[in-house]
């Protein structure tokens, strides 16, 4: 349904700094692959799709000088490690065109599906060595309607949610003849640790494999069964009823802040899930959270730090006690494990990683279609918060930004939590689950507000 018009290989505008830049150990351990996503765009009834491609293409080329580390590669330097090679070789950019409209994605809305992912170029690891992977794959769609998509992958060993986004927000001010408004600050060597930790105990979660069903004794089985993806929707009014049975339970508060809106709807996801997948008592679960530690180092890193700044923490207890306790048990738990997450606590896990002769062991390879590396799926689960980054300001001139999510979800148990497009604070849950349970589950969430 979607046919590529021309391929562009999009090169900074100026000429760039040439050098060999080291990254942190945090970065060594990210999945390499693309992170997914696109954004829908309403035209405004004066636009032309041949000003959008240039527009883009233009604008790209200005964007790659400031943020010249896209334009680069990756190398290997041995143990599964890399460098990031900033050569000025570019980034793809890709003109196509849909039979599509907006409305067929808006009907299920925006599933992340295989319509969904066609928006995005593709990359195949496994026939691409890394170093002539780029780092940025884009591509503008044209729907039959007159609307169009901005389809993104971005290498996520470079970088996290937040310093996607704001690449992809300054290049949208740069297209709208802005200039940059947060300067990007690339010095990884800010996050080198020199001495070694003096404890794994701490990093007991982290450390050791994801638990198993109870009866198995690998995940493969798992990793086999068919997921569906579903979008459901919660008001600012069920957030507020969530939040506020999380917080009436007194005797599982661990300080005297109230549960956020994130520890509330994610407890109530992780019980949800344990009922529908019809756990046994005893069966241990455990919640993966994407916790951002930008502001948990002393000092904070510095504002515009481009790189990834997110540890995968997690919280773990039985399905019988998540289900057979109050909310305020199951955010009690997430509450732990992100406030765990102090400058000690990251500095030490880099240290960590760095005395691994093999980074690999700790990499998550997992994307569609890939059988690689970590999964946590059931009886296990990752939610990651959206919530607090800016993905709707990606405004290129082109039209109103309509939707922003995931173009694709890896695994079953992965779950994106986003703010709803109308400002009313409401939530959109984008979450994968075995085909087998989500019928349940959808029934779970939504009787138990």
């Amino acid at each position: 349904m979607v046919t590529v018009k021309t391929i562009y290989n999009v090169k900074p505008a100026d000429p760039t700094p040439n050098e060999i830049m080291k990254i942190s150990e945090i970065d060594q351990i990210k999945a390499v692959t693309h992170a997914p996503t696109v954004y829908f765009y309403h035209p405004a009834t004066d636009f032309l799709y041949s000003d959008a491609i240039r527009i883009l293409k233009d604008s790209l080329s200005k964007v790659l000088v400031v943020f010249y580390p896209v334009a680069g590669r990756f190398h290997e330097i041995g143990g599964a490690r890399l460098e990031l090679h900033c050569n000025g070789e570019g980034a793809i950019l890709v003109e196509a065109e849909s039979e599509l409209k907006i409305q067929d994605f808006a009907l299920d809305d925006f599933l992340p599906n295989a319509a969904m992912r066609d928006l995005i170029p593709k990359m195949d690891y496994s026939a691409t060595p890394i170093q002539e992977q780029p780092l940025l794959l884009a591509q503008l769609t044209k729907f039959s309607c007159g609307g169009i998509s901005l389809g993104l992958g971005i290498s996520h060993i470079l970088v996290d949610g937040p310093s996607a986004l704001h690449f992809v927000n300054e290049w949208s001010n740069i297209a709208r003849g802005e200039t940059t408004r947060i300067i990007p600050f690339f010095d990884r060597k800010i996050l080198q640790i020199e001495d070694p930790p003096s404890s794994m105990k701490e990093f007991s979660v982290l450390l050791t494999p994801p638990p198993l069903l109870i009866g198995q004794s690998d995940n493969m089985e798992q990793r086999k069964k068919p997921t569906t993806v579903a979008m459901l929707k919660l008001s600012k009014q069920q957030i507020d009823k969530l939040k506020i049975k999380a917080n009436e339970d007194t005797p599982y508060k661990n300080n005297i802040r109230s549960y956020t809106s994130y520890e509330a709807v994610a407890g109530h996801m992780w019980r949800c899930a344990s009922k529908a997948r019809r756990h046994g008592d005893e069966q241990l679960t455990r919640l993966h959270i994407a916790v951002d530690f930008r502001n948990r180092m002393q000092p904070r890193l510095p504002k515009g730090y481009f790189g990834n700044a997110v540890l995968r923490h997690a919280a773990i207890t039985t399905s019988g006690e998540l289900i057979s306790k109050p909310l305020a048990y199951a955010s009690s738990k997430i509450r732990e494990a992100i406030e765990e997450v102090t400058d000690e606590f990251v500095r030490s896990y880099i240290a960590l990683i760095k005395t691994l002769p093999d980074v690999s062991v700790r990499r998550n390879f997992h994307t569609v279609g890939c059988t690689l590396g970590g999964f946590y799926g059931n009886p296990n689960m990752e939610i990651t918060s959206w919530t607090a980054m800016p993905v709707f300001e990606a405004d290129f001139g082109l039209g109103e930004v309509i939707h922003m999510g995931p173009g694709a979800m890896g695994f079953d148990g992965k779950s994106f939590i986003s703010l709803g497009r109308d400002g009313d604070r409401s939530f959109t849950v984008a979450f994968c689950l075995q085909t087998e349970y989500m019928d349940t589950f959808k029934n779970l969430f939504y009787e138990d507000i």
